[in-house]
Protein backbone atom coordinates (compact mmCIF):
# COMPACT_ATOMS: atom_id res chain seq x y z
CA UNK A 1 0.00 0.00 0.00
CA UNK A 2 1.15 3.53 -0.70
CA UNK A 3 1.44 5.94 2.18
CA UNK A 4 -1.32 8.48 2.65
CA UNK A 5 -0.63 12.06 1.79
CA UNK A 6 0.96 13.75 4.77
CA UNK A 7 -0.92 16.60 6.47
CA UNK A 8 0.37 19.94 5.31
CA UNK A 9 1.84 18.59 2.09
CA UNK A 10 1.32 20.57 -1.09
CA UNK A 11 -0.04 19.18 -4.34
CA UNK A 12 2.52 18.54 -7.04
CA UNK A 13 3.16 20.96 -9.85
CA UNK A 14 0.72 20.84 -12.72
CA UNK A 15 1.72 18.25 -15.31
CA UNK A 16 3.89 16.28 -12.91
CA UNK A 17 1.60 13.24 -13.09
CA UNK A 18 1.87 12.74 -9.31
CA UNK A 19 -1.31 11.91 -7.46
CA UNK A 20 -0.18 12.73 -3.92
CA UNK A 21 1.79 15.77 -2.74
CA UNK A 22 5.23 15.81 -1.18
CA UNK A 23 5.27 15.90 2.63
CA UNK A 24 6.38 19.20 4.14
CA UNK A 25 9.46 17.57 5.66
CA UNK A 26 10.72 16.51 2.24
CA UNK A 27 10.37 19.81 0.40
CA UNK A 28 13.75 21.18 1.46
CA UNK A 29 15.40 17.94 0.32
CA UNK A 30 13.68 18.19 -3.05
CA UNK A 31 14.88 21.79 -3.32
CA UNK A 32 18.46 20.73 -2.56
CA UNK A 33 18.19 18.06 -5.24
CA UNK A 34 16.96 20.70 -7.71
CA UNK A 35 20.06 22.76 -6.94
CA UNK A 36 22.21 19.67 -7.43
CA UNK A 37 20.71 19.27 -10.92
CA UNK A 38 21.23 22.90 -11.91
CA UNK A 39 23.85 22.04 -14.54
CA UNK A 40 21.60 19.49 -16.27
CA UNK A 41 19.50 20.43 -19.32
CA UNK A 42 16.14 21.90 -18.30
CA UNK A 43 14.04 19.04 -19.67
CA UNK A 44 16.20 16.45 -17.86
CA UNK A 45 16.14 18.41 -14.60
CA UNK A 46 12.35 18.84 -14.72
CA UNK A 47 11.77 15.17 -15.51
CA UNK A 48 14.04 14.03 -12.65
CA UNK A 49 12.33 16.38 -10.20
CA UNK A 50 8.89 15.09 -11.19
CA UNK A 51 10.02 11.49 -10.77
CA UNK A 52 11.67 12.09 -7.41
CA UNK A 53 8.63 14.08 -6.25
CA UNK A 54 6.60 10.97 -7.05
CA UNK A 55 8.94 8.88 -4.89
CA UNK A 56 8.72 11.32 -1.97
CA UNK A 57 4.96 11.56 -2.29
CA UNK A 58 4.61 7.78 -2.10
CA UNK A 59 6.99 7.68 0.84
CA UNK A 60 4.68 9.92 2.88
CA UNK A 61 6.48 10.94 6.10
CA UNK A 62 9.14 8.23 5.78
CA UNK A 63 12.60 9.67 5.02
CA UNK A 64 13.80 8.40 1.63
CA UNK A 65 17.01 7.12 3.27
CA UNK A 66 14.86 4.80 5.41
CA UNK A 67 13.01 3.26 2.48
CA UNK A 68 13.83 -0.38 1.78
CA UNK A 69 14.22 -2.04 -1.60
CA UNK A 70 10.97 -3.96 -1.07
CA UNK A 71 9.06 -0.70 -0.57
CA UNK A 72 10.46 0.79 -3.76
CA UNK A 73 9.51 -2.35 -5.65
CA UNK A 74 5.95 -1.98 -4.31
CA UNK A 75 5.95 1.65 -5.48
CA UNK A 76 6.97 0.54 -8.97
CA UNK A 77 4.29 -2.16 -8.99
CA UNK A 78 1.68 0.37 -7.89
CA UNK A 79 2.65 2.83 -10.62
CA UNK A 80 2.65 0.06 -13.21
CA UNK A 81 -0.85 -0.85 -12.04
CA UNK A 82 -1.89 2.75 -12.64
CA UNK A 83 -0.85 2.44 -16.25
CA UNK A 84 2.77 3.62 -16.42
CA UNK A 85 4.70 1.76 -19.08
CA UNK A 86 7.94 -0.09 -18.58
CA UNK A 87 9.79 2.68 -20.41
CA UNK A 88 8.35 5.36 -18.14
CA UNK A 89 9.22 3.34 -15.07
CA UNK A 90 12.75 2.75 -16.35
CA UNK A 91 13.19 6.50 -16.68
CA UNK A 92 11.75 6.96 -13.19
CA UNK A 93 14.16 4.43 -11.69
CA UNK A 94 17.04 6.24 -13.37
CA UNK A 95 15.93 9.45 -11.65
CA UNK A 96 15.61 7.65 -8.30
CA UNK A 97 19.14 6.25 -8.62
CA UNK A 98 20.45 9.74 -9.36
CA UNK A 99 18.61 10.99 -6.28
CA UNK A 100 20.07 8.31 -4.04
CA UNK A 101 23.59 9.01 -5.33
CA UNK A 102 22.95 12.62 -4.35
CA UNK A 103 21.84 11.51 -0.86
CA UNK A 104 24.94 9.33 -0.39
CA UNK A 105 27.24 12.19 -1.39
CA UNK A 106 25.33 14.63 0.85
CA UNK A 107 24.96 12.50 3.96
CA UNK A 108 27.63 9.98 5.00
CA UNK A 109 25.09 8.13 7.15
CA UNK A 110 23.33 7.09 3.93
CA UNK A 111 25.34 4.20 2.51
CA UNK A 112 22.94 2.21 0.31
CA UNK A 113 20.78 2.85 -2.71
CA UNK A 114 17.60 0.77 -2.35
CA UNK A 115 16.73 1.41 -6.00
CA UNK A 116 19.92 -0.26 -7.28
CA UNK A 117 19.23 -3.36 -9.33
CA UNK A 118 15.45 -2.88 -9.50
CA UNK A 119 14.26 -3.61 -13.03
CA UNK A 120 11.08 -2.13 -14.49
CA UNK A 121 8.38 -4.34 -16.00
CA UNK A 122 8.95 -5.12 -19.65
CA UNK A 123 6.95 -3.13 -22.15
CA UNK A 124 5.61 -4.81 -25.26
CA UNK A 125 7.98 -4.03 -28.11
CA UNK A 126 6.54 -1.58 -30.60
CA UNK A 127 6.71 -2.82 -34.15
CA UNK A 128 8.06 -0.29 -36.65
CA UNK A 129 5.54 1.11 -39.08
CA UNK A 130 6.14 0.19 -42.72
CA UNK A 131 4.49 1.08 -46.01
CA UNK A 132 3.03 -1.61 -48.21
CA UNK A 133 4.91 -2.22 -51.48
CA UNK A 134 2.07 -0.45 -53.30
CA UNK A 135 2.25 2.59 -51.00
CA UNK A 136 6.02 2.78 -51.37
CA UNK A 137 5.77 2.62 -55.16
CA UNK A 138 3.14 5.37 -55.19
CA UNK A 139 5.20 7.59 -52.90
CA UNK A 140 8.35 7.53 -55.02
CA UNK A 141 6.53 7.87 -58.37
CA UNK A 142 7.24 11.62 -58.59
CA UNK A 143 7.03 12.90 -62.17
CA UNK A 144 8.14 16.17 -63.70
CA UNK A 145 11.29 18.05 -64.62
CA UNK A 146 11.11 20.51 -61.75
CA UNK A 147 14.57 20.47 -60.06
CA UNK A 148 13.14 19.85 -56.60
CA UNK A 149 10.90 17.07 -57.90
CA UNK A 150 13.92 15.35 -59.50
CA UNK A 151 15.90 15.74 -56.29
CA UNK A 152 13.10 14.42 -54.10
CA UNK A 153 12.48 11.41 -56.31
CA UNK A 154 16.19 10.53 -56.20
CA UNK A 155 16.21 11.08 -52.44
CA UNK A 156 13.17 8.92 -51.72
CA UNK A 157 14.12 6.21 -54.22
CA UNK A 158 17.54 5.91 -52.56
CA UNK A 159 16.06 5.85 -49.04
CA UNK A 160 13.68 3.05 -50.00
CA UNK A 161 16.16 1.20 -52.22
CA UNK A 162 18.98 1.06 -49.68
CA UNK A 163 17.32 1.47 -46.26
CA UNK A 164 19.43 4.46 -45.26
CA UNK A 165 18.95 6.35 -42.02
CA UNK A 166 17.87 9.99 -42.16
CA UNK A 167 21.31 11.12 -40.96
CA UNK A 168 22.98 8.99 -43.62
CA UNK A 169 20.87 10.55 -46.37
CA UNK A 170 21.66 14.06 -45.17
CA UNK A 171 25.40 13.36 -44.83
CA UNK A 172 25.79 11.55 -48.15
CA UNK A 173 28.29 13.11 -50.58
CA UNK A 174 28.32 12.67 -54.33
CA UNK A 175 31.56 10.73 -53.99
CA UNK A 176 29.83 8.22 -51.73
CA UNK A 177 27.56 6.97 -54.51
CA UNK A 178 29.05 4.75 -57.24
CA UNK A 179 26.42 4.36 -59.95
CA UNK A 180 28.69 2.18 -62.09
CA UNK A 181 28.82 -0.54 -59.43
CA UNK A 182 25.39 0.26 -57.98
CA UNK A 183 26.68 0.92 -54.46
CA UNK A 184 26.46 3.65 -51.88
CA UNK A 185 29.01 4.15 -49.10
CA UNK A 186 27.62 5.65 -45.88
CA UNK A 187 28.81 6.29 -42.34
CA UNK A 188 26.28 5.05 -39.79
CA UNK A 189 26.04 4.84 -36.02
CA UNK A 190 29.32 4.65 -34.16
CA UNK A 191 31.08 6.12 -37.22
CA UNK A 192 30.92 2.69 -38.85
CA UNK A 193 31.18 2.71 -42.62
CA UNK A 194 29.22 0.28 -44.74
CA UNK A 195 28.48 -0.28 -48.43
CA UNK A 196 24.87 -0.88 -49.48
CA UNK A 197 23.48 -1.87 -52.90
CA UNK A 198 21.47 0.71 -54.86
CA UNK A 199 18.55 -0.55 -56.93
CA UNK A 200 17.98 0.21 -60.61
CA UNK A 201 15.14 2.68 -60.02
CA UNK A 202 17.22 4.63 -57.50
CA UNK A 203 20.25 4.68 -59.82
CA UNK A 204 18.15 6.04 -62.68
CA UNK A 205 16.61 8.71 -60.45
CA UNK A 206 20.04 9.79 -59.21
CA UNK A 207 21.37 9.93 -62.78
CA UNK A 208 18.53 12.32 -63.69
CA UNK A 209 19.22 14.42 -60.59
CA UNK A 210 23.01 14.79 -60.88
CA UNK A 211 23.04 17.23 -63.87
CA UNK A 212 20.45 19.38 -62.08
CA UNK A 213 22.46 19.20 -58.88
CA UNK A 214 25.62 20.39 -60.69
CA UNK A 215 23.74 23.46 -61.89
CA UNK A 216 22.36 24.31 -58.43
CA UNK A 217 25.03 23.24 -55.92
CA UNK A 218 27.10 25.99 -54.30
CA UNK A 219 30.79 26.10 -55.12
CA UNK A 220 32.71 23.52 -53.11
CA UNK A 221 29.53 21.78 -51.86
CA UNK A 222 30.01 17.99 -51.78
CA UNK A 223 26.52 16.96 -50.67
CA UNK A 224 24.51 14.67 -52.90
CA UNK A 225 21.25 16.41 -51.99
CA UNK A 226 21.17 20.21 -51.88
CA UNK A 227 18.44 22.76 -51.21
CA UNK A 228 17.32 25.88 -53.06
CA UNK A 229 20.43 27.79 -52.01
CA UNK A 230 22.79 25.06 -53.12
CA UNK A 231 23.76 23.87 -49.66
CA UNK A 232 23.42 20.46 -48.05
CA UNK A 233 19.81 19.50 -47.35
CA UNK A 234 19.16 19.27 -43.61
CA UNK A 235 17.49 16.26 -41.94
CA UNK A 236 14.53 18.48 -41.00
CA UNK A 237 14.09 19.59 -44.61
CA UNK A 238 14.11 15.96 -45.75
CA UNK A 239 11.41 15.13 -43.19
CA UNK A 240 9.25 18.03 -44.35
CA UNK A 241 9.56 17.21 -48.04
CA UNK A 242 8.70 13.55 -47.46
CA UNK A 243 5.62 14.45 -45.41
CA UNK A 244 4.48 16.90 -48.12
CA UNK A 245 4.95 14.40 -50.93
CA UNK A 246 3.09 11.69 -49.03
CA UNK A 247 0.05 13.98 -48.97
CA UNK A 248 0.44 14.91 -52.66
CA UNK A 249 0.76 11.27 -53.66
CA UNK A 250 -2.46 10.40 -51.86
CA UNK A 251 -1.13 8.40 -48.92
CA UNK A 252 -3.56 8.41 -46.03
CA UNK A 253 -1.00 8.54 -43.20
CA UNK A 254 1.99 10.53 -42.09
CA UNK A 255 5.22 9.25 -43.62
CA UNK A 256 8.64 9.89 -42.10
CA UNK A 257 12.11 8.90 -43.39
CA UNK A 258 12.54 6.03 -40.96
CA UNK A 259 9.35 4.50 -42.35
CA UNK A 260 11.13 4.09 -45.70
CA UNK A 261 13.96 2.30 -43.90
CA UNK A 262 11.44 0.02 -42.18
CA UNK A 263 9.71 -0.60 -45.51
CA UNK A 264 13.00 -1.52 -47.18
CA UNK A 265 13.85 -4.02 -44.46
CA UNK A 266 10.39 -5.55 -44.32
CA UNK A 267 10.02 -5.93 -48.09
CA UNK A 268 13.52 -7.37 -48.61
CA UNK A 269 12.97 -9.84 -45.78
CA UNK A 270 9.57 -10.89 -47.13
CA UNK A 271 11.08 -11.56 -50.55
CA UNK A 272 14.37 -13.19 -49.51
CA UNK A 273 13.97 -14.45 -45.93
CA UNK A 274 17.67 -13.62 -45.46
CA UNK A 275 17.83 -12.00 -42.02
CA UNK A 276 21.64 -11.77 -41.97
CA UNK A 277 21.74 -9.91 -45.28
CA UNK A 278 19.13 -7.43 -44.08
CA UNK A 279 21.11 -6.95 -40.86
CA UNK A 280 24.25 -6.14 -42.83
CA UNK A 281 22.50 -3.71 -45.17
CA UNK A 282 20.81 -1.89 -42.29
CA UNK A 283 24.07 -1.67 -40.36
CA UNK A 284 22.65 -3.29 -37.22
CA UNK A 285 25.32 -4.33 -34.76
CA UNK A 286 23.05 -7.06 -33.36
CA UNK A 287 20.79 -9.50 -35.18
CA UNK A 288 18.22 -8.86 -32.42
CA UNK A 289 17.62 -5.36 -33.83
CA UNK A 290 16.82 -6.87 -37.23
CA UNK A 291 14.60 -9.65 -35.93
CA UNK A 292 11.76 -7.19 -35.29
CA UNK A 293 11.13 -7.28 -39.04
CA UNK A 294 10.31 -10.97 -38.84
CA UNK A 295 7.30 -9.89 -36.76
CA UNK A 296 6.24 -7.49 -39.51
CA UNK A 297 6.57 -10.31 -42.01
CA UNK A 298 4.45 -12.57 -39.79
CA UNK A 299 1.78 -9.86 -39.47
CA UNK A 300 1.53 -9.57 -43.25
CA UNK A 301 1.24 -13.34 -43.63
CA UNK A 302 -1.35 -13.48 -40.87
CA UNK A 303 -3.53 -10.94 -42.66
CA UNK A 304 -3.35 -12.94 -45.88
CA UNK A 305 -4.19 -16.13 -43.97
CA UNK A 306 -7.15 -14.56 -42.18
CA UNK A 307 -8.53 -13.22 -45.45
CA UNK A 308 -7.97 -16.32 -47.57
CA UNK A 309 -8.06 -19.50 -45.50
CA UNK A 310 -11.58 -20.94 -45.23
CA UNK A 311 -10.96 -22.28 -41.72
CA UNK A 312 -9.67 -18.93 -40.46
CA UNK A 313 -12.96 -17.13 -40.99
CA UNK A 314 -15.37 -17.02 -38.11
CA UNK A 315 -18.84 -18.29 -38.81
CA UNK A 316 -21.54 -15.74 -38.31
CA UNK A 317 -23.87 -16.41 -35.42
CA UNK A 318 -27.15 -17.98 -36.41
Amino acid sequence: MTAKRAPGSTPPARGAGVEAGVAAGHRALLGAFATHLAARPAHTRNAYLRDVAQLLAMAGDTPPAKLARAQLMRFIATLHGRGLSGRSLARMLSAWRTFYRFLIERDRSVTEDPSAGIKPPKSPRRLPSALSPEEAARLVAIDGDDPLARRDRALFELAYSSGLRLSELAQLDVAGCDLATGEVRVVGKGSKERIVPVGTAAREAIERWLPVRSAHAAQGENAMFVGRHGRRLSPRAIEQRLAEWAIRQGLSRHVHPHMLRHSFASHVLQSSGDLRAVQEMLGHASIASTQVYTHLDFQALAKVYDAAHPRAKRKSAK
